[in-house]
Order: structure tokens, then C-alpha cells, then sequence
């Protein structure tokens, strides 16, 4: 029975029940449902008077009904946590910026003073709403002081350069976004704004109504929450910066993204699913749904979702990448090839930027047994982050297995090992390098360590096995090679481990790397 209708059940059970109440608040808030949730927070709070979510639900409510008093005493009870009070007076400021309040506005937001680090959030808003009110002078101020404080913030740059546009300085706009995307060159919608402004076209306000400023304001919240700590939090802020008519695109961009941090893939794609076909936001979302796709383990849609995309648009660099790595995670390497081609083919001047496609090209080359060509591509995503330790890695441990150049080889394998000490695949071919040496002391003293890390890989385990019996530990190389068997191994793998577990090691011992030190799952 799914998690809503569980709840609703219980309620009819024991319909007074406050933590059955509450529970089915913040479930139908989370899932956008929020007229319900209205309903629901009326509820709580007949036994919680102060619960936060549940005021500024109902306060948002009577934002829509023009109940501007009603909302701000809402807002005013909710306000008794640093979030609460940020939340509460960026709303609050809104309210009166509705009803063309400049001085209560402003004086609502002087309450943001007492602490340094919301200063940034006064700066932007009261630029928002100045401008929104038409007081040029305090927004011209307040955008400046906001763009000195938080220069690269997305929407700090768009409403400033909007703003610029809108009063004749478009060569100061034009300054604005050229600097951010100096750091941000693919970002669509500076890009976009830099082609409007090229084509001499006047911008609409950026922020139209005072709803649409108490969205953004949820928006700034939310996407200050989005980390692991405050991911259930920010899921609602972002719920209900979408139940108010704003930017409703960079709103699903920014529930898509949450429910994707917080692994709810099916979510994220259905977030990223509604954003509008002619949204510049699109192409990018286009490429979070086939990555969840392929994270739930449907291939074939994702492979179909990023081949539509790469059709669209034959130059789109971050599509091509996509469906090479897609094709690489699926071991269909000589088609992952063929995307990394096309997309470094559009490449003018490869930067450091661009080590992961050359990486993950020579992994390619490498598995469909073309090493002259995975070695130049691994050495040139050296040439670009020398100390990248899973390049290092792979191409150490691929020179030791091929016995080219081993000094070089093993010192690669060492440095990645120092830059990832706990990786327990890198460990894993420091190991399996002492061991193709012969020297299978150190080798034991590695691969235990390297088990340790990773417990359940069998290759791991299968290594560990080989350096045992080497040392004449033979009854703990059998049980290792046991415990590689039982973590099911790929079928080369097992026959040849059940080989060993019936006649020992072989005088040649076979190699075959670790998955995660050869397959480039790190990316």
C-alpha cells in the first residue's frame, strides 16, 4: 500500500490522532499536494500551535486571497528558528511590497541585520522588490551590493543584468553575464539572456508580481537547504515555491534536483519531465532523466531519451557525453568510443574541463583491446589534472598488467593510492602490482587491506586468494577464493576461480583487474 494511502487509512482508524495528522501533512506537502495540506495544517495546528511548515502553508493560502494582515501573523509565529525567521521575513516583505508598502517593506528586511550571514538574502530581495516598486535609486543600490556579495549566484546575475537591460545600460549587463559565464561559459540561461540582449530585444521584468517574488524568496531557501542535512526540508520549500505562480521551470529544475540528491529518482525524472518543451532548461533536464533512467535500471529508455537529444542537437557536447558513459556503464564499449569521438570532435581547444571525456574514452579503447589509443588518452587527461588518481590508477595498473614500463607504472599506482588511501579498488592495484613483481609479501600485506575496504568484491577477494597461495597460506587462498565464488563473479572469472579451488594456482597466475579500477565507474 503506498505511503498516502497507508496514512489515510490509519487516520480513518484513529482520526485524532496527532502524529498520524501530522505525518499525513508533511507527506502531502512533500508530494506538492498542497491543498490538502492545507487542510491537513488547520489540523496540526489545533494541537501544535507553532508547528513552522504548518503557518507558512496557511499563510501562503491567504497570500492567494489577498488576506495580507492574516498571512503576516502567520508568517510572525512561524519565525522562531533561523530558518523560520529568514523564511518568514522575506515573505513578510513580500506582503507589503503587494500592497505598495516601500517603508514596511524595507524596515521588515532591517530585521536581517542581526545576522551577517543572511545579508546576502536582504541584498537580493530588497533589490527584487525596489525594483519591483519602482524605486530605481534603492534597487540600483541593493543589486549592486548583492552582486559585490554573491557574484556568481545564478539568480543574483539574472536580476541584476535583467535589471540593467531594462533601464538603457546594456553594456553593463552585458558585462554582468559575460564575467559569469567566463566560469559558467554553458549556462543556458545566462546564455540565453547574452543572445537576447545581442539581438537588442528589452527583457521583461524579472520578477512580475509580488507572487512571484514570495516564490523566489522559497526558491533562495530551498536551494540554500539542498545539502544532506537539510534535503526533507528543502524538498518542502521547494513544494511550495512551485504552489506560487513564479518561475515554475527553475522551480522544477530545483525539485529535480532534490529528489535526485535525496536518490528518489522516479520523482526527480517526473520533476524534470514537467518543465516546459521550449524551456532553455530542458536539454539539461533531458540528461538528469535518462541518468535516473539508467539508475532504475532502464537502459533502453535512456539510451532512447539521450539518442533524441543527440539528434536535436548534433553539437550538444554534454549529450554526447552522457550516452557515451551510458554505453560505457553498460559495457558496450566500442559505441561509448563512438560518442566520446563525436563529442571531442567538437571540442575547438580541449581544457582542463575536459580530462573526464579523454578518461573516460581511453577506458573505451582499453576494453575493446586498442591500447596505443587508451594510453594517448590517458596520458592526455594527465596532461590536464596530473594528480587525478583514477587516471593514475588505471593506466599504472594497465601498464603492470602488460608489463610495460613498470617503475613508471607502480609509482602511478602509489600516487593514487596517497591521494585515495581508503579507495579499496586503488588499494587493490597497488596489491595486484606487488604481486605481478613477484613481490607477494607486500602484495598479501596491500590486498587484506584492500578487502577490508571493499569486503564483497570478488575480484578483490579473488586477488587476495592468488597472493595467499603464492605465500603458502593455500587453506586461506581457498577460503578467499570460496568467498570470491560466492559474490558472484563475472562467468570468465568463475570458471577460472573454480578451476583454483579444485587444483590450486597455476605456475602463470591469469589477471584480471578489479572492476572498479578498470570499468571507470567513478564517473
Amino acid at each position: 500500500m503506498p505511503p498516502d494511502k497507508y496514512f489515510q487509512q490509519a487516520l480513518r482508524d484513529d482520526p485524532n490522532n496527532a502524529v498520524l495528522i501530522e505525518r499525513v501533512f508533511i507527506f502531502d506537502l512533500s508530494e506538492g499536494k498542497v491543498a490538502s495540506a492545507e487542510d491537513y495544517a488547520e489540523r496540526v495546528l489545533s494541537f501544535n500551535s507553532q508547528h513552522r511548515m504548518a503557518r507558512f502553508v496557511l499563510g501562503l493560502r491567504d497570500v492567494r486571497l489577498k488576506r495580507f494582515v492574516k498571512a503576516r501573523e502567520n508568517f510572525k509565529k512561524a519565525a522562531y528558528t533561523p530558518i523560520g525567521e529568514l523564511t518568514a521575513t522575506l515573505l513578510t516583505a513580500w506582503t507589503y511590497a503587494a500592497q505598495g508598502n516601500q517603508a514596511q517593506a524595507f524596515s521588515t528586511l532591517d530585521k536581517l541585520d542581526r545576522n551577517e550571514s543572511l545579508e546576502n538574502f536582504k541584498s537580493y530581495h530588497g533589490a527584487l522588490i525596489a525594483d519591483y516598486l519602482g524605486a530605481n535609486i534603492r534597487a540600483d543600490s541593493f543589486y549592486k551590493k548583492a552582486y559585490s556579495q554573491a557574484g556568481n549566484s545564478l539568480r543574483v546575475v539574472q536580476a541584476y543584468g535583467n535589471y540593467l537591460e531594462r533601464n538603457g545600460r546594456k553594456d553593463e549587463a552585458r558585462k554582468v553575464y559575460e564575467q559569469f559565464l567566463a566560469t559558467a561559459e554553458k549556462n543556458p540561461l545566462v546564455r540565453q539572456a547574452l543572445t537576447n540582449l545581442d539581438k537588442g530585444s528589452t527583457p521583461a521584468s524579472f520578477v512580475k508580481t509580488p507572487e512571484a517574488g514570495i516564490s523566489e524568496a522559497l526558491f533562495s531557501v530551498a536551494s540554500a537547504l539542498s545539502d544532506d542535512q537539510g534535503l526533507e526540508v528543502a524538498l518542502a520549500y521547494a513544494q511550495l515555491a512551485l504552489s506560487v505562480n513564479g518561475d515554475r521551470n527553475i522551480n522544477l529544475t530545483l525539485l529535480g534536483d532534490i529528489y535526485e540528491s535525496m536518490s528518489s529518482y522516479q520523482r526527480s525524472i517526473e520533476a524534470y519531465d514537467a518543465i516546459d518543451k521550449t524551456s532553455v532548461l530542458k536539454p539539461n533536464a533531458e540528461l538528469e532523466v535518462a541518468v535516473n533512467l539508467q539508475r532504475l535500471e532502464k537502459k533502453d529508455e535512456a539510451k532512447a531519451r539521450l539518442k533524441a537529444l543527440v539528434a536535436s542537437d548534433p553539437k550538444d557536447y554534454d549529450a554526447l557525453v552522457t550516452l557515451g558513459n551510458l554505453y560505457r556503464n553498460n559495457e558496450e564499449f566500442a559505441a561509448a568510443a563512438d560518442s566520446y569521438n563525436a563529442a571531442i570532435a567538437l571540442l575547438d581547444k580541449p581544457d582542463r574541463d575536459n580530462w573526464t571525456v579523454y578518461y573516460y574514452r581511453g577506458i573505451a579503447f582499453e576494453r575493446t583491446k586498442q591500447w596505443d589509443k587508451a594510453e594517448t588518452d590517458f596520458r592526455k587527461a594527465l596532461q590536464f589534472e596530473p594528480d587525478q588518481p583514477m587516471v593514475l590508477n588505471y593506466l599504472g595498473y594497465s601498464m603492470v598488467d602488460k608489463n610495460i614500463n613498470l617503475p613508471e607504472a607502480i609509482a602511478m599506482v602509489r600516487k593514487a593510492v596517497e591521494l585515495k588511501p581508503n579507495d579499496g579498488y586503488i588499494v587493490d592495484s597497488l596489491g595486484w602490482a606487488h604481486f605481478r613483481l613477484g613481490e607477494y609479501e607486500e602484495a598479501v600485506k596491500q590486498l587484506e587491506r584492500a578487502v577490508e575496504l571493499k569486503p564483497a568484491d570478488p575480484v578483490i577477494a579473488d586477488h587476495l586468494g592468488d597472493a595467499y597461495w603464492r605465500v603458502g597460506r593455500q587453506l586461506e587462498a581457498r577460503f578467499q577464493w570460496q568467498h570470491a565464488k560466492d559474490n558472484k563473479p563475472e562467468p570468465e572469472d568463475l570458471a577460472r576461480i573454480e578451476k583454483k579451488l579444485k587444483e590450486g594456482l597455476a605456475a602463470e597466475p591469469p589477471v584480471t583487474p578489479a572492476q572498479g579500477a578498470t570499468s571507470g565507474n567513478n564517473g
